[in-house]
């Protein structure tokens, strides 16, 4: 056998065990899309909305009110926390909460402590405050600055949060796809994620993968606190698979993709999407340069190889490339329905994931020279810092 086509081999081998040994991570099928849940039995659980933010006043208006116009019948206040903001962005808040100003609580976050990523300090601060109220909530809702809510997704949150049991329901916001570089990139950005954190798995308890998706997690308060809090993963620059990863020792945990939660953040250029990527990438693979090269290898079989195979090679392994690349692109369709995409962005995944590996690789060089999970002016990335990875 030749090594040429045995590369082929190996590549078609991994993407018919992504297709059918791998939690169906492709099918997209957790999705907060079905009728809406009954109401909890005990009622409707009361609820603190926290949002940490950090120079957002071009999103914030639209989060702070998406979340106070929830049709949600139980009590429902939000805290947003100005992070040493320099735009105005609390100002902005509080004129968005100005039909309801008592419902919204602006805290001027205090300077960022050692040890702690600026996202987690903002948070913790958030949480103390909620815990100091007369009635303390049942539920915490962590959601980003930059996240907008239809009107009904609270109450859907709360209602399988509440008859579930569970310690959080998690979910992942639909992200812009708008423009050239977001329609190249955005949907991929799912895709992997789902690869790396299959949600069937996520969601069995069972399992031991665990993930979240940070911009929308909804956590039990008491189930949080017995956890340890968001102290005990202060360093984790991939904080929301290091918190589902803390609460699933509590209980069940669920993740789904959502077509009601949506990312008000734009992304103008392929640089920007980047930047965004590299924050966290080489986190994700516990700041290791032999995770590194696993990583880039694993890549280039899988990814890489099938169309150059089907191109390039000849007989056989030409065959094998190319069946390679089709279930490639196969896999890919329903995260490009979910966009409301054209299928053939699938045949175009090769060189998607080839500049994702791009930014890995970046990622890993931003942190060796001092800049890793720079975000809003701040380096946050450490390799002693908890990375924040979902185990499987």
């Amino acid at each position: 056998m030749t090594l040429v086509m045995l590369i082929a081999l190996l590549s078609l081998g991994a993407w018919a065990y992504l297709l059918f040994g791998h939690g169906g991570f492709w099918r997209g099928q957790e999705c907060d899309d079905g009728p809406p849940p009954a109401e909890p039995a005990g009622g409707w659980p009361s609820v603190v909305a926290i949002v940490p933010a950090r120079n957002e006043a071009d999103v914030v208006a639209q989060s702070i009110g998406s979340l106070l116009r929830q049709e949600y019948e139980g009590s429902l206040r939000v805290i947003l926390v100005d992070d040493q903001s320099s735009d105005g962005t609390a100002a902005v808040a509080r004129e968005a909460a100005a039909d309801c100003p008592e419902r919204l609580t602006v805290l001027p976050g205090n300077p960022l402590p050692a040890g702690w990523t600026g996202k987690l300090w903002a948070l913790s601060q958030g949480i103390d405050h909620a815990e100091s109220l007369a009635e303390p909530p049942d539920y915490l809702l962590l959601s980003d600055a930059d996240i907008g809510y239809a009107a009904d997704s609270l109450s859907r949150q709360v209602a399988i949060a509440a008859s579930g049991g569970f310690a959080l329901v998690s979910r992942m916001a639909k992200l812009r796809c708008e423009n050239f570089p977001e329609q190249a990139l955005i949907p991929a950005f799912i895709f992997f994620f789902q690869m790396l954190f299959p949600f069937a798995w996520v969601n069995r308890a069972d399992r031991r993968t665990a993930a979240g998706a940070g911009g929308c997690m909804l956590v039990h308060r008491r189930d949080l606190e017995a956890a340890g809090g968001v102290a005990s993963i202060r360093g984790a620059l991939i904080d929301d698979c290091a918190l589902a990863a803390k609460l699933k020792g509590q209980g069940p945990i669920r993740l789904e993709l959502s077509p009601r939660v949506v990312s008000l953040r734009p992304y103008r250029s392929l640089n920007e999407i980047r930047r965004m990527v590299a924050r966290s990438a080489y986190a994700q693979l516990r700041f290791s340069p032999l995770l590194l090269l696993g990583t880039v290898l694993g890549m280039a079989l899988i990814y890489v190889a099938p169309p150059s195979l089907a191109i390039f090679a000849q007989g056989g392994a030409r065959l094998l490339g190319l069946l390679a690349w089709l279930a490639m692109a196969w896999s890919y369709q329903p995260t490009l329905r979910f966009y409301r995409l054209s299928p053939l962005w699938g045949l175009a995944l090769p060189a998607i994931a080839a500049m994702y590996l791009g930014f890995t690789i970046d990622s890993a060089w931003q942190h060796s020279q001092g800049r890793g999970g720079m975000w809003k002016g701040r380096a946050q990335a450490s390799s002693s810092g908890t990375p924040g990875t979902g185990a499987s």
